[in-house]
C-alpha cells in the first residue's frame, strides 16, 4: 500500500534530483523509496545503485557549488581500476 510522504528539501536539491530521476527514466518517488529501503533493509542487495550525489545528501555533507562532479567521478574510476 502506497502512502503519501511530504518532505521539505532545498529547492536546488529537488531540481537536481528530478533531473537525475529523469535521466534514469525513473520517478523521483521510486528512487527515494528504493534508497530508504536500502537504508532500512538488512539485505545489502538492491536493484538500484545509489549515486555519490545521493549518498552525499544522506550524510549531510555539503556539496561545493563549484564541484566538478564529472572530474571527481573520473578520478574515482581511475583510482578504482588501477
Amino acid at each position: 500500500m502506497d502512502t503519501k510522504l511530504t518532505l521539505k528539501l532545498n529547492k536546488d536539491v529537488i531540481e537536481k534530483a528530478k533531473e537525475y530521476a529523469s535521466n534514469k527514466k525513473m520517478s523521483l518517488s521510486r528512487i527515494i523509496e528504493t534508497y530508504l529501503q536500502s537504508l532500512t533493509s538488512e539485505n545489502e542487495n538492491s536493484d538500484l545503485e545509489i549515486s555519490p550525489f545521493v549518498k552525499s545528501i544522506s550524510t549531510g555533507v555539503e556539496i561545493p557549488a563549484d564541484l566538478d562532479y564529472k572530474k571527481e567521478y573520473s578520478d574515482f574510476l581511475i583510482e578504482k581500476y588501477k
